[in-house]
C-alpha cells in the first residue's frame, strides 16, 4: 500500500511517533559527539601543529554543506534507509543502490575497527597494562555479544554511555579553562602550524581526519518515520546538533593546544589523558581513562549495530546472499551479519592504526555524501505535495565540489582499502543476483511443469 503524507511531511507508518525535535536535537548530537575526538586530536595536531581548530572549522564547514542536502532529502522524503534510499529513488539502479548501502556498512566496519585499536591504547593504559591485540579482538567479541543479545539492549547501553562521554568533554574544557586562567600553558600554541608543513597542506589533511568527528548525523534519516513533523524538526534539529557540536570541539581543540606542548599531543594516542596529566589537578588519570573508554566503547557498538543491521538489509532486498539475512529464532537478532560484521572488524584492526582506519571511514563516507549531493540535485524536479525544507541548489553543489576535493588529499593506502571493501562487495552483489535469477527460473520450470 502507498504510504500518504500530510502537509508536514509525515507518512502513515506502523512505527510510533513519539521522537519530539528536542529528542532528535539530543539524538543526533549524541550521535555527533562520539569517540572521534577522544583520540583524533593528536593526529591532528602531527599536520597543523597547535592550530587544530582550523581543519575542525573546515570539516564543521562542510558537515553543514552536506546536512543542508540531507535535511532536504530527509524532509522530502521522510522515510528509513538514508542515502541508499534517495540513489535509488534518483537513479533506479539496483547495483548503485547496493554500492551505497554496502559503502555505509563498510564505513561501520571500518570505524568500529579504529575504535577498537583506540581502545587498546593509552586511556586503558591509565587503569591496566594490558597486551594491545587479545584486547582489541576481546573487545570487538564483547561488542559482538551485546549486538547478538538484541538491539534494545545496544541502544539502552547507549544513552548511559552518551551521557558520560558528553561528561568527559565538559571535564576537558573546564580543566583547559582552569589551566589557562591561572596563567599556566600557552595559549599562543593555537597560532603556531607544524614544522615543515605547509599550513594549507597541513590544514587540508587533517580535515580528513576532523570530519570524522563530525560523522554520525547519517544515521538520523533512519529516524524520520518515528519524528512528529519531520520536515520542521529535521532542519532545525540537525543544524543546531552540528553547530553544537562544533562549538565543543572548537573549545576541546583551543583547550588542548593550549594546555599540553604540541609535540607531546601528536605523539598521543590518547591526547585528552594528555590533558589532564598536564593540567596536574587532582583528578585522577585512571577516572578520565575510564570515560574515554565508555565513549570509545559506545561508539564501536553504534557502528557495529549499523553495519550488521545495514547488511541484514540489503540480504533482505535481494542485494546480498540470502544467508546474511538469517535471524536467531529466539532474540530475533541477524545472527549471520552480526558473527561476519564481527570476524571482518577483528581483521580490519589489524590493516593500520587509528588514524588511517579513521582516514578511511572518512573516505568511504564522502563517497556515500558525494552519491546524496548528486541525488538532491537530480530529485529537484521531482515535486511532493508537502512542505519540505529546500536546500539552495549551490549549497549542494559546493557540497559535492568540497567532498571531491576532499578525496584528493586521501592517501593511496585508504583508496586501495575502500577498492578493496567495494570489490568483495560487487562479488557477492553479483553472486545473490545469479542466485536470485536461478531460484527464479526454477519457480518458472516448477509451475510450467504444473500446467502440463
Amino acid at each position: 500500500m502507498a504510504q500518504t503524507l500530510s502537509d508536514t511531511g509525515e507518512t502513515d507508518t506502523k512505527l510510533k511517533r513519539g521522537i519530539t525535535p528536542m529528542l532528535l536535537f539530543f539524538f543526533i548530537v549524541g550521535d555527533t559527539l562520539g569517540a572521534g575526538i577522544y583520540t583524533l586530536v593528536g593526529g591532528m595536531a602531527k599536520d597543523v601543529g597547535g592550530a587544530i581548530w582550523l581543519p575542525l572549522i573546515f570539516a564543521l564547514v562542510l558537515a553543514l554543506l552536506t546536512a543542508g542536502t540531507y535535511a532536504e532529502l530527509i524532509t522530502k522524503y521522510p522515510h528509513a534507509g538514508g542515502a541508499a534510499r534517495y540513489a535509488e529513488r534518483a537513479f533506479n539502479k539496483p547495483y548503485v543502490t547496493f554500492l551505497i548501502g554496502f559503502l555505509m556498512l563498510s564505513s561501520g566496519i571500518t570505524t568500529s575497527a579504529a575504535l577498537a585499536n583506540a581502545f587498546s591504547g593509552e586511556y586503558l593504559g591509565a587503569l591496566i597494562d594490558l597486551p594491545k591485540v587479545p584486547v582489541t579482538l576481546v573487545f570487538i567479541a564483547l561488542l559482538v555479544a551485546i549486538n547478538l543479545r538484541g538491539v534494545r539492549e545496544s541502544l539502552m547501553a547507549n544513552v548511559g554511555a552518551t551521557v558520560i562521554e558528553a561528561t568527559g568533554l565538559i571535564i576537558i574544557i573546564i580543566v583547559a579553562a582552569i589551566v589557562l586562567g591561572r596563567g599556566d600553558g600557552d595559549i599562543s600554541r593555537v597560532t603556531t602550524f607544524a614544522e615543515g608543513i605547509n599550513p594549507i597542506t597541513g590544514a587540508f589533511a587533517a580535515t580528513i581526519t576532523a570530519f570524522f568527528s563530525f560523522l554520525g548525523f547519517e544515521a538520523a534519516a533512519n529516524m524520520a518515520e518515528e519524528v512528529k513533523d519531520p520536515s520542521r524538526a529535521y532542519p532545525r534539529a540537525l543544524f543546531g546538533a552540528l553547530l553544537t557540536a562544533g562549538v565543543i570541539y572548537l573549545l576541546i581543540a583551543l583547550g588542548a593546544a593550549g594546555v599540553v606542548p604540541t609535540p607531546e599531543l601528536a605523539g598521543s594516542d590518547a591526547p585528552l589523558l594528555s590533558v589532564i596529566t598536564a593540567s596536574e589537578l587532582a583528578f585522577p588519570s585512571w577516572l578520565f581513562g575510564a570515560i574515554a573508554l565508555i565513549a570509545i566503547g559506545n561508539g564501536a557498538l553504534l557502528f557495529m549495530v549499523m553495519a550488521s543491521r545495514a547488511t541484514y538489509g540489503l540480504a533482505e532486498a535481494g542485494l546480498l546472499p540470502e544467508i546474511f539475512g538469517r535471524v536467531a529464532p529466539t532474540r530475533r537478532t541477524p545472527w549471520v551479519s552480526i558473527l561476519v560484521i564481527g570476524a571482518v572488524t577483528m581483521a580490519m584492526s589489524f590493516v593500520g592504526d587509528v588514524n588511517l582506519l579513521a582516514d578511511t571511514t572518512v573516505l568511504l563516507l564522502v563517497l556515500v555524501f558525494i552519491s546524496a549531493n548528486i541525488s538532491v540535485l537530480v530529485l529537484k524536479k521531482d515535486k511532493v505535495e508537502h512542505k519540505h525544507f529546500t536546500a539552495p541548489r549551490i549549497v549542494s553543489i559546493v557540497a559535492l565540489v568540497a567532498s571531491i576535493a576532499l578525496l584528493t588529499q586521501q592517501s593511496m593506502q585508504t583508496w586501495l582499502i575502500a577498492l578493496s571493501y567495494m570489490v568483495v562487495g560487487s562479488i557477492l552483489f553479483f553472486i545473490a543476483r545469479h542466485a536470485r535469477k536461478r531460484e527464479g527460473t526454477q519457480a518458472e520450470d516448477a509451475e510450467e511443469l504444473q500446467d502440463k
